[in-house]
């Protein structure tokens, strides 16, 4: 079982309260309040603003009526480690009133171990969840159930009862439970449509196993993309979450829940005002698929994007720095299927607009295998559409590369040389020019000596001649596609 743990500077999943089971728990998100206490908008007279008084949300009344269906998650299991490794850490947390036992148990049996022998330590930990149906059904995080070996629920009104897992998706981090139990309260869910940024939310959760603590704050932003691979458009909001609340609802201010509380940003480990909460759509749509099968399934496209800033909205010829870079179209794929090319630029999907390229995954993920859609695509200075089948994610997801840092200016700076046969076959291309050496801007944007250049603004190239003419044409910054190894990436090269 591996201990989850917060780490400085990066977007994780919070750690269990209490202990070290994959995953517990940040998850708190912003306050509710009744529709009759929703403040007016203030007044502009003559470009002014004048002060009106302001009713605040009254959170007592959300509290009471769907406090009871918010409960507490204990999760407990064991964990490998190695004797005599010289690693003194035992996985659990120093709050953990087992932990500083079985450290010093572990310590005194080393003498008699052999090096490396690999022991079971239990580990613990605790989470949040909500109930969303009167028979048992539990929401909460994947993260805080993950390699649980006994799972507890706990009511409000101290009733314990044996959980279930029926079933858990590290995509988008849901997991669903079941509990032996009739007429249990329950949660109202919401519409994530009809849900505004500034509008205040409240979580419930268990915070350092603090059971059903409450506390507030505002949606901060809406289809938040997240740099972990995510499949999720998160619902980012400044309510004060930490350790124990993954897994508890984010409820609006009619009382309807409208996320999970999922994930913080934190250079500390604890709260520092960004949370990040799960869609409830997305997380409903999850639900049904593990009831029904025991398990959730992800659509696939089949490619590698990264985001176009403007340095490629240039070279592109985009109106503006949106979309979905394609670098890396997978063979056999539904993208490929339909056409793709690395160098097209993902406009939107049946209607939808991708403005950054974390959108695409998370658009296609919330897909069914098999569902047909309509991509638009910015090829060659003109829009096209295409039509995809999708395929099944499986362990597979749209990866999303990360641009290379380029902030120069003058010429293009590379020596090239035409791939001799055998170079080709090693890089896996039909054509493609080797970088013999890198300077000047091209070196600034990342390009190294021994990378393959694979195309110009999206144009594949055969020639220096034909890279040349490219270059030439271009005003601003032109679009190299350079393949590192088995990588592919556009780099954006600004001329100045």
């Amino acid at each position: 079982m591996n201990s989850t743990a917060l780490k400085n500077t990066r977007l994780v999943a919070a750690l269990l309260a209490a202990g070290a089971i994959g995953g517990a728990g940040v998850g708190a998100l912003n306050a509710l309040h009744g529709p009759a206490t929703a403040a007016a908008p203030p007044a502009l007279v003559a470009g002014s603003v004048v002060s009106t008084p302001v009713a605040l949300p009254d959170f007592s009344q959300i509290t009471e009526r769907y406090g009871p269906a918010v409960v507490n998650i204990s999760v407990t299991g064991t964990s490998k480690i190695s004797a005599g490794d010289g690693n003194d850490e035992i996985p659990g947390m120093p709050n953990d009133p087992f932990f500083e036992f079985f450290r010093r148990f572990q310590q005194g049996q080393e003498q008699g171990q052999r090096p490396g022998l690999p022991q079971e330590v239990p580990t613990r930990g605790q989470g949040s969840g909500f109930i969303v149906s009167s028979d048992g059904i539990i929401l909460t995080n994947a993260h805080v159930v993950r390699d649980a070996k006994e799972v507890t629920v706990k009511l409000t009104d101290r009733r314990e009862y044996r959980a279930r897992v029926l079933g858990a998706d590290p995509k988008t981090d849901v997991a669903v439970l079941r509990i032996d139990a009739k007429n249990l309260p329950v949660v109202m869910l919401g519409k994530i449509s009809e849900l505004k940024v500034g509008e205040w939310v409240l979580a419930i959760g268990s915070p350092f196993g603090f059971e059903n603590t409450v506390t507030a704050g505002v949606v901060s932003a809406k289809g938040r993309s997240l740099p972990d691979d995510s499949a999720v458009p998160f619902i980012q909001t400044d309510v004060a979450v930490n350790p124990g609340n993954s897994g508890g609802p984010l409820f609006n201010t009619r009382g309807e829940v409208v996320g999970i509380n999922s994930q913080i940003y934190s250079r500390s480990g604890g709260y520092q005002g960004v949370s990040f909460a799960i869609p409830i759509d997305v997380a409903t749509r999850i639900k049904n698929q593990i009831v029904a099968t025991g398990k959730a399934e992800h659509a696939r496209l089949g490619v590698s994007v990264q985001e176009v800033n403007q340095a490629f909205a240039n070279s592109f010829k985009l109106d503006k720095p949106e979309g979905a870079l394609v670098s890396t179209v997978e063979k056999g794929s539904p993208a490929d299927q339909a056409g793709l090319q690395a160098g097209d630029v993902i406009r939107q999907v049946d209607g939808r607009p991708i403005v950054s390229s974390g959108d695409l995954p998370a658009v296609i993920a919330m897909a069914a295998p098999g569902d047909t859609v309509k991509l638009e695509v910015w090829r060659q200075g003109a829009s096209r559409e295409l039509t995809a089948r999708l395929g099944n994610a499986g362990d597979k997801s749209a990866k999303v590369a990360s641009n290379a840092d380029s902030s120069s200016h003058g010429k293009l700076g590379l020596a090239l040389r035409p791939l001799q046969p055998d170079e080709q076959q090693e890089a896996g291309v039909a054509s493609g020019l080797l970088v013999q050496q890198a300077s000047g801007p091209a070196a600034l944007a990342g390009v190294q000596a021994g990378d393959v250049l694979i195309s110009v603004n999206g144009v594949p190239v055969k020639n220096i001649e034909q890279v040349r003419a490219s270059v030439a044409k271009s005003e601003k910054s032109v679009a190299l596609l350079i393949q590192r190894g088995d990588t592919r990436i556009f780099v954006p090269v600004n001329l100045g």
